[in-house]
């Protein structure tokens, strides 16, 4: 009588091929390389797009509040009543009034066009990061026609601080000649850097009193910033202000109003998974194909095993054994190797970029102009279980085919 877990002893030996078969043994070192390099790539890509979602909700909400509060017609009469009753609602840990509009600024002979924003600096704080983004001067100063720039906006300009920049808007003055545009020269008190280019390269912040002067608002805002205690709460605050102020009012949370791009990202997340699992399938077949030549060679072993009482069970099993240890670690190589460039990535491209001299992410086409990686548990399990799932299917129909194998057919000429 066989001893007992026979299976584990036969099925570990045959991982280790013989002279006449060292064919086969490349196949199997290449279904666990397969499997590793897929495994890696799903580890590094999820890594990558989650830490690139994460980067990109901290940089959105470095500049924009968790919730805006608008009027429709885009001008907020009596905002200051408002203010008071956003800063008394639930949730809410900051508020302040703003207003937006569309200028051209010009300095030197250059021009850009520019999203302007008109803030209370001591208010602004408690909403958006502007303050620990400045990089040069200080946005305290904006008070008296003082204006705080992008880092790329002024690089366009060619302007810094105590430089001039003429702010032109198409809010027209009317005059004998017809509607002029209204320009007013503004000095600069500050560049910030948001870290991300699109906000770097268009945006302008200006006092909310210069603003309404600019704009001809009077004494009317666009609108109040929001901040709740966390982003996620944001859609719970938005609907306490919207049952509190009644639909007089726009409410939008950062959520409603990235929800295309967010949504997008996640897609993007979605269809990367399941093209680099592709991967780790193909590796799978080579698991396939080696174990089905195992059993081919191994022929008269099967036989001998049967005749001496092992059931169909436990030669299933055998070759279970031998497909799963390939699998597994081929698993673990990978999750090793994924884990390692995951938490290294930006010391190895900016290896890379150095080596071949090269810039792999730039600020002007991409909305970052850095890779961060973010690894999260649950991608990490996701990975590791589809693989070794994957690789245990793999050896099913293989050890059906050994299982069935007939003693007398594979002995008969022996």
């Amino acid at each position: 009588m066989l001893k007992e877990r026979y299976e584990w002893f036969i099925g570990l030996r045959y991982l280790k091929a013989k002279r006449s078969q060292k064919f086969i043994g490349v196949i199997t070192f290449l279904s666990m390389g397969g499997i590793a390099l897929g495994v890696a790539a799903l580890i590094v890509v999820l890594a990558v797009m989650t830490g690139f979602r994460a980067e990109l909700q901290k940089q959105i909400l470095g500049v924009t509040s968790h919730v805006v509060v608008q009027a429709y017609g885009g001008r907020m009469s009596g905002y200051e009543g408002v203010l008071q009753q956003v800063k008394q609602s639930d949730g809410v840990v900051g508020a302040s009034p703003f207003i937006l509009g569309q200028a051209l600024l010009s300095a030197g002979g250059r021009a850009a066009g520019a999203v302007v924003r008109g803030i209370v600096p001591a208010l602004d704080r408690g909403v958006s990061s502007l303050a620990k983004n400045i990089k040069y001067g200080d946005v305290a100063h904006i008070p008296g026609f003082g204006i705080v720039l992008g880092r790329h906006l002024a690089s366009s300009l060619g302007v810094g601080l105590r430089d001039s920049v003429t702010v032109t808007v198409p809010v027209g003055n009317v005059t004998v000649m017809g509607a002029m545009p209204r320009m007013k020269r503004f000095r600069v008190v500050g560049i910030f850097d948001s870290g991300m280019y699109e906000y770097d390269n268009t945006l302008a912040y200006i006092h909310l009193p210069d603003a309404q002067a600019l704009f001809q608002m009077r004494d009317r805002a666009t609108g109040v910033e929001v901040r709740a205690e966390r982003p996620a709460l944001a859609m719970g605050v938005a609907e306490n202000l919207r049952t509190k102020l009644g639909e007089s009012f726009w409410i939008r949370d950062w959520m409603q109003m990235n929800r295309n791009f967010f949504r997008a990202l996640k897609l993007e997340k979605a269809t990367m998974f399941v093209i680099l699992l592709l991967v780790v399938l193909v590796a799978a077949f080579n698991i396939v194909s080696s174990l089905i030549m195992v059993v081919m060679e191994k022929g008269r072993d099967i036989a001998i095993l049967k005749t001496m009482g092992a059931s169909e069970s436990g030669i299933m099993a055998i070759f279970v054994i031998n497909g799963g240890v390939i699998g597994l670690f081929g698993t673990l190589a990978g999750l090793g190797l994924g884990l390692l460039l995951s938490f290294n990535l930006e010391a190895a491209l900016g290896f890379i970029e150095k080596l071949f001299d090269i810039q792999i992410l730039s600020g002007d086409v991409y909305y970052i102009d850095h890779l961060p990686s973010v690894v999260t548990f649950a991608d990490v399990a996701w990975v590791t279980g589809l693989s070794l799932v994957i690789s245990l299917l793999a050896t099913l129909y293989p050890a059906w085919r050994a299982a069935r194998v007939d003693p007398v057919d594979a002995l008969r000429y022996e």
